[in-house]
């Protein structure tokens, strides 16, 4: 008999003042939770925190005991803001130190009279960690225990994001079903959809409504791991709203 792979769960930790006020719209949540589905790990929880030392501290520490995986975004800049190195290594109860390795990357791309302070500190970084690499702009991100940081500008956390992902353990995969513009109101469905939801406890179902060309559209979405379990879900909504479209048609 092959054994189920076990659950592989993850939270995302963004970190920002820009972020919170609206300055900057996030791109990264939906392309990490996109990523993950598909080498099978459940993004199950997304955090935004702002650039205050205790805040990212208390919500590393909540989050990487939860879940198999925490990844962060933002805050590993050279401004006086970008405060999560210091953050995750007060979280870890690590020190900091300032990589060589990191100067010589970064040596790579300037000049040595223009390695200032301010570019010094992105090579300051938790004792105990691993090197994301970052092919975009050399400086790395880390890794430590289970926890990834990694840049806030999307282009580079995504080329982090592929570094790490071989490191990374994975599960089983999501198996995603869509019954889409059912021509049927929520409200005719809801009960039915909530009793199929209750009767298979290993799938998770759910109801969205939209409105596009002058109309509202809703579409059912059945989720799982066990691809029986989804079919036979999805093969019950079905005969579910069949009389009701067609009690509709007759109306």
């Amino acid at each position: 008999m092959t054994q189920a792979k076990k659950t592989i769960t993850a939270a995302v930790l963004v970190i920002g003042d820009e972020i919170l006020s609206g300055r900057t719209k996030d791109k990264n949540i939906g392309y990490i939770a996109d990523y993950l589905a598909d080498i099978g790990i459940d993004l199950c929880e997304v955090r935004v925190v702002a650039d205050e030392e205790q805040d990212i501290v208390d919500a590393v520490n909540a989050l990487r005991r939860r879940y198999t995986y925490l990844f962060t975004t933002g805050g590993i800049g050279p401004t006086h803001d970008d405060i999560t190195a210091d953050s995750v290594a007060k979280a870890m109860g690590v020190p900091l130190y300032e990589d060589e390795r990191i100067i010589k990357l970064m040596l790579e791309r300037l000049k040595p009279e223009d390695m200032n302070e301010a570019r010094r500190r992105m090579a300051r970084i938790p004792v105990g960690v691993e090197h994301v690499e970052n092919k975009i702009s050399k400086v790395p991100g880390f890794k430590i225990e289970n926890v990834i940081v990694m840049a806030g500008v999307p282009s580079i956390m995504q080329a982090m994001l592929d570094a790490v992902a071989p490191r990374l353990e994975t599960g089983a995969k999501m198996i995603v079903e869509t019954l889409e513009s059912v021509g049927v109101p929520e409200g005719e469905y809801a009960k039915g959809l909530g009793e199929i939801a209750a009767s298979f406890a290993g799938v998770s179902i759910g109801s969205y409504p939209s409105f596009g060309e002058g109309r509202f559209k809703n579409n059912i979405v059945v989720r799982g791991k066990d691809s029986a379990q989804v079919s036979a879900a999805l093969a019950a909504v079905a005969a579910m709203l069949e009389p009701l479209r067609a009690a509709r048609e007759q109306s």
